[in-house]
């Protein structure tokens, strides 16, 4: 055998799992399609990271939170949902949990960075990881007793286990005959960092106001003018998104000023700006003989509710705890008992999420007269009612998922 796991795709969800499992007796080869230049040194994509208290727990544990600046790291003290113009809102504060915040904010290029940093140390200090990169899987093969992966290159690799990282839109997963669920959701979001006249008191917005959907992530004061900085996210049928990619930077801040409602002042624009469309994804199942998703593989969540990697740490501590359990007690780490647990619990604790989630986003960007009496009337509703907005808080913070922490063997 090359490695008892061969895990594709060294996005962070791909590295975090490599790291929660170095230094256990299990050796890993990691294999990435991106050059190792790339992973070394990401580049800034647009996406702002809200993490659950549950999450930052642990990478603290896998030891990426001590690699992250302070100053990258934002707080997210509560969180606001409005809809149109309405007065209406609904406040998530942090109030309902244990901490002085739901979360906190990071950028997405950090976060691999740190993941990758980590992999490096792990890969030095125990020499269990491997590293291919600028390769993409040809063929990937499962049998009985091993998996057979084959690179562009040729180059021929066998395991106990074979995980995809690779995307919601994942080969690996298609090449293993996996269908999956899409939900196309007609729209496209664009991302990108902006300065802005009024405070954000480290309050994150989602604003279902009607023909768009805006977001504000809030981030930490801007380094160089002390300006308030935020992640701004706008999501509009692919044609608008469009115009907006094409703007002059005077132009695009007036327009995202106008989207406000002049809600925030005068609005500059700091970074790039990224265009992702919008695509729901969920697999019918998440393993197969030696097989396993992880990460987007296993869940594409619409970024709404903001569990998309945190739903990917999730089922990295999951699946890595099996894994290390079959392994200590001296079982095969490509067990069948080992993977249907992973897949069961997985799909407990991100199904119902994702189900809601996709009713919660039709609902509120439905342009209806009754769909819109439905939701200003749910809003209020919520907002009456506390054990709502507890519920939403556990969720926020990570603490409302299912964990079943009992032993396999």
């Amino acid at each position: 055998m090359d490695a008892d796991i061969i895990i594709v795709g060294a996005g962070p969800s791909g590295l975090c799992l490599a790291q929660s499992l170095s230094g256990q007796g299990i050796s890993v080869v990691l294999v990435e399609a991106q050059t190792q230049s790339s992973l070394a040194q990401p580049e800034f994509d647009g996406r702002e990271i809200a993490l659950t208290q549950h999450s930052v727990a642990l990478l603290k544990d896998l030891g990426l939170w001590s690699q992250l600046a302070a100053q990258d790291l934002s707080p997210l003290r509560d969180a606001k949902i409005m809809n149109g113009l309405s007065p209406c809102n609904l406040l998530i504060s942090h109030k309902w949990g244990s901490h002085p915040e739901l979360g906190w904010l990071v950028s997405n290029h950090l976060i691999r960075k740190a993941a990758y940093d980590c992999v490096l140390a792990s890969q030095n200090k125990n020499g269990d990881i491997q590293l291919i990169s600028g390769q993409r899987v040809a063929r990937l093969s499962t049998q009985a007793e091993q998996v057979e992966v084959t690179l562009d290159n040729g180059t021929h690799l066998t395991a106990r286990l074979v995980v995809s990282a690779d995307s919601r839109f994942s080969s690996t997963r298609r090449m293993m005959g996996i269908p999956a669920q899409m939900h196309d959701f007609g729209k496209n979001m664009l991302v990108c960092c902006m300065s802005h006249e009024q405070p954000h008191d480290h309050v994150a917005w989602e604003w279902f106001d009607f023909g768009q959907t805006l977001a504000l992530l809030p981030m930490n004061p801007d380094p160089t003018t002390g300006m308030n900085r935020s992640s701004v996210v706008i999501t509009l049928p692919s044609e608008g998104i469009d115009q907006l990619m094409q703007a002059e930077v005077a132009d695009f801040e007036i327009q995202v000023r106008q989207r406000f409602h002049d809600r925030l002042g005068s609005m500059h624009l700091l970074s790039t700006r990224h265009n992702y469309p919008l695509v729901g994804v969920y697999p019918e199942r998440l393993t197969a003989l030696r097989y396993a998703a992880v990460g987007d593989a296993a869940v594409g969540m619409h970024p709404v509710t903001a569990h998309g990697f945190n739903f990917g740490l999730l089922g990295i501590e999951a699946l890595s705890k099996g894994l290390l359990q079959a392994h200590q007690a001296g079982h095969d780490v490509g067990n069948a008992r080992t993977l249907a647990h992973y897949n069961r619990q997985h799909q407990m604790a991100t199904r119902p999420l994702y189900l809601l989630t996709r009713w919660l986003t039709d609902l509120y960007t439905h342009e209806s007269v009754p769909g819109k009496l439905l939701r200003e009337t749910l809003l209020r509703v919520a907002q009456n009612w506390s054990p709502i907005k507890k519920a939403i808080a556990r969720s926020l913070t990570g603490n409302g998922h299912l964990h079943q922490r009992g032993r396999l063997f």
